[in-house]
């Protein structure tokens, strides 16, 4: 069985979890952006159709949106640092 280091500092369990944590870090963090602008929207479309009297509605709405974009980008950093092998990822 070949090491998996070739000597070199090529390790395919390395590229291999990079990857796959750039991957879904990126993915994760494209889901959130959506998400966010979407509640944003619609937080700030509630807000103007009601006025004042949606105004609560509409501010929960786009904070939601910004909570989910929020926790998405803070996980997609999370699975990148993994990915990259950093040991403190979780900070």
């Amino acid at each position: 069985m070949a090491p998996l280091d070739d000597g070199k500092g090529n390790n395919p369990v390395t590229f291999v979890s990079s990857t796959l944590g750039n991957a879904t870090g990126g993915v994760s963090k494209t889901v959130g952006g959506v998400v966010g602008a979407a509640g944003r929207g619609v937080g700030q479309t509630v807000t103007g159709i009601t006025g004042d009297t949606g105004k609560p509605v509409g501010n929960a709405l786009e904070s939601l949106g910004n909570g989910v974009e929020g926790g998405a980008k803070d996980v997609g950093d999370g699975l990148e640092d993994a990915g990259k092998g950093k040991k403190d990822f979780f900070h």
